[in-house]
C-alpha cells in the first residue's frame, strides 16, 4: 500500500467559524430567494439562533418553505417531502441538525428536479439505477458533532423492523455547496447526544485511519480529528463546556466525514447498518460500544494472521496519540488504545446492544448483513465466527 498514491474527492466549500451562521441569508441568495428548510424534530426551530435566522430571511426577502425530519429518514419519508414540494420551484435546500436532518436534506435535493423514487438510487436495495441529477444545491449547517454529514455525498436512509435496511443514497452531485459549521451550535447538545455523536466521529477517524483505503492525506487529517476528540468529548459530556471544546469537537466530526468520504470505514461501520436496521439502537451508540472491542479483535486478528499489516503499527501509534504517551512497547501502546477506548465507553455510560433487543439468536441475521462497503476496507477480513464473537462482547 503507498500512502502517497491517492485521489480526493469532491468537498463542499467549508466555512467554519463561531458565529458563522448568520451568514447563511447571504449564501441561500447565491441560489435564489426560495429555500426549504429541513430540520430535526424540534429543537433548532424552538431555539434563539431560528427566530433570528427567520428574521434575517425575511428582511433579505427570502421565502422560506420548512420540513422537519422526526428521527432517522427513511425512503418513504423523503419521497412523500419531495412529492409535497416538487413544484415550488425550490432554489436551494438548507439543511440544518444532526446526521438524520442533513442526510434527508441531502437526499430531498438530489429528488426535486428528477422524476424517481429515492428507492430507485439505494444501494443494494432496488434496482439501483445510474443518478444522472440535476440536483438543486444544497447548504448543509450541522448542529451535532458526530456524523460528518456535511461532508460527504451519502444519504443515509433506513427501514427499522424484521426486514428493515440501511442503505445509502450516494453521489457526487449529492455534497454539498457549502458546509457552514458554527460551534456555537453545539450548545443546545444533550448529554447523551454529545456522548453517541462524539464516539461516532471518533470511530469514523480511527476507523478512516487504518483503513485499507487511507492515505497520507487522510492520515494526517485523521490523527488531527482524534487529537481534538481526546481533548474535548469528555469534557464537553462533563459538562466543562468551553469555546475551544465545542471547536475541537466540531472540527473533528467535520474531519471525520472528510476523511470517511475517501478512505471507507470498517467493522463497526460493517455492523452499524444491520443493528440499526433490525433493532431500536441509535448509530452513535453502536459506534461507541463497539469500538473498543472492535480495535481489540482486529489487532489480535492481525497478529495471528497478519503480522506485516502496517494497520498494526497505526494502531500502536493511536495509543500513544489517545494517552498522549510515547512507548517503546507496541503491545502496551495497543493495551492502551483499548483500555482508554473502553474506559471512555463505561465513562459515557454507552448501553451494550442486548438493551435495544438484540440476542444471541438474532446475531446470524446481523452478522448475514454486515458484509457492505464498510467491512471491505477494515484493515483485515474477519470470518463469521470473529464477528460474532465481537458483537457478544457488548450484548
Amino acid at each position: 500500500m503507498n500512502l502517497f498514491d491517492f485521489s480526493i474527492a469532491r468537498l463542499p466549500r467549508i466555512i467554519f467559524s463561531r458565529g458563522s451562521v448568520r451568514q447563511l441569508p447571504e449564501l441561500c441568495l447565491l441560489y435564489g430567494h426560495r429555500v426549504l428548510l429541513v430540520t430535526g424534530a424540534r429543537s433548532f426551530e424552538s431555539s434563539l439562533t431560528y427566530s433570528e435566522l427567520k428574521s434575517a430571511f425575511d428582511e433579505n426577502s427570502i421565502q422560506l418553505e420548512r420540513c422537519s425530519i422526526p428521527g432517522e429518514p427513511s425512503p418513504e419519508l423523503v419521497d412523500t417531502i419531495v412529492s409535497e414540494f416538487k413544484d415550488h420551484a425550490i432554489d436551494v435546500v438548507l439543511g440544518i441538525g444532526g446526521g438524520s436532518a442533513l442526510d434527508a436534506a441531502k437526499a430531498i435535493a438530489g429528488l426535486l428536479k428528477v422524476n424517481h423514487s429515492v428507492m430507485d438510487f439505494l444501494e443494494g436495495v432496488g434496482p439501483e439505477l445510474t443518478y444522472n441529477g440535476p440536483a438543486v444545491p444544497f447548504i448543509a449547517v450541522p448542529t451535532t458533532a458526530g456524523t460528518g454529514s456535511e461532508a460527504t455525498k451519502n444519504a443515509v436512509l433506513s427501514v427499522q423492523g424484521e426486514n428493515g435496511f440501511k442503505k445509502s443514497f450516494r453521489d457526487d452531485k449529492l455534497v454539498a455547496e457549502y458546509a457552514v459549521i458554527d460551534p456555537e451550535l453545539l450548545n443546545t447538545c444533550p448529554k447523551n447526544i454529545i456522548a453517541a455523536n462524539g464516539m461516532d466521529a471518533l470511530t469514523q477517524l480511527i476507523e478512516s485511519y487504518v483503513s485499507t483505503a487511507s492515505n497520507v492525506m487522510t492520515d494526517a487529517l485523521a490523527l488531527s480529528g482524534i487529537e481534538a476528540v481526546r481533548d474535548s468529548l469528555l469534557a464537553l459530556y462533563n459538562h466543562e463546556v468551553t469555546d475551544e471544546a465545542q471547536d475541537k469537537m466540531a472540527y473533528a466530526s467535520l474531519l471525520s466525514g472528510i476523511c470517511l468520504a475517501q478512505t471507507g470505514l470498517g467493522s463497526v461501520h460493517g455492523l452499524a447498518s444491520p443493528l440499526g436496521a433490525f433493532y431500536p439502537v441509535p448509530h452513535g451508540v453502536v459506534c461507541g460500544t463497539l469500538i473498543s472491542e472492535a480495535a481489540d479483535m482486529n489487532i489480535h486478528i492481525m497478529l495471528q494472521r497478519d503480522s506485516a499489516n502496517p494497520a498494526l503499527d497505526k494502531y500502536a501509534n493511536l495509543g500513544d496519540v489517545i494517552t498522549q504517551q510515547r512507548r517503546h512497547n507496541k503491545h502496551k501502546s495497543w493495551q492502551a488504545l483499548c483500555g482508554t477506548l473502553q474506559l471512555w465507553t463505561e465513562t459515557m455510560k454507552l448501553p451494550k446492544l442486548g438493551e435495544f433487543g438484540l440476542t444471541e439468536a438474532g446475531l446470524d441475521k446481523v452478522i448475514m448483513n454486515s458484509r457492505g462497503s464498510s467491512m471491505k476496507t477494515n484493515p483485515v477480513v474477519m470470518t463469521d465466527e470473529e464477528i460474532r464473537e465481537l458483537l457478544l462482547r457488548r450484548l
